[in-house]
């Protein structure tokens, strides 16, 4: 009897070796659909920033044609405000207007009660540290920061560059001069909703 109870458990128990299988068919489906929706969220990213970019030369030129910076340029419906380019660090994105996480992850995002770029103070634009502004890792002091708008070309230089705590807002102050602060989350390698804000000040150049 009992050798009899012995070999019906083994045969009710599942083998270890379908366990294992079990769990890897379970991982390897959850990591297919994990690189799935990656890939789509970097396509979905690559053809919205495409799209824009398109638009927005065409904006430019139309502005241009107009030949008088003193007349009020429309901003057409659901076009970029503009172009941030970091040369030296291979930076090039549209800038949208929010910073509500649909915003950001299609573009970098004018913070809303900020400049823009003709307008005199403190322009403000986040990014998020693992899309467009992974490149911020890499800025240096003096680097050159150009915006472009439908308004004109506008340069900065990199003055500070520093970390900061999220409460820390004294950094989208009026400095007195005209400037750009670019924000993004840190550290860059952080797993997870980061601690901190890199902060990375700009002066603006007499055009």
């Amino acid at each position: 009897m009992l050798t009899f109870n012995i070999q019906r458990r083994k045969l009710l128990a599942p083998s270890t070796h379908s366990v294992f299988r079990w769990c890897y068919n379970i991982f390897f489906t959850l990591g297919i659909l994990a690189l799935s929706y990656v890939g789509y969220v970097l396509l979905d990213t690559r053809l919205y920033q495409t799209e824009q970019a398109r638009r927005f030369e065409h904006a430019l030129k139309e502005a241009q044609s107009l030949h008088d910076a003193s007349l009020a340029i429309p901003i057409p419906e659901g076009a970029p405000l503009g172009r941030i380019e970091i040369s030296r660090v291979g930076l090039t994105a549209m800038i949208q207007e929010g910073v509500d996480e649909a915003t950001l992850r299609h573009a970098v995002g004018h913070i809303p009660g900020t400049p823009l770029p003709d307008e005199r103070g403190n322009v403000a634009l986040a990014g998020h540290r693992d899309s467009f502004f992974r490149g911020l890792r890499n800025v240096r002091l003096n680097d050159e920061i150009g915006l472009t708008t439908l308004k004109g070309t506008f340069r900065y230089r990199v003055e500070a560059i520093k970390v900061v705590a999220p409460e820390e807002t004294t950094v989208l102050d009026d400095a007195g001069y005209d400037r750009l602060t670019l924000v993004t989350c840190y550290p860059f390698n952080f797993v997870g909703s980061a601690p901190k804000r890199f902060i990375i000040s700009a002066r603006k150049l007499i055009q």
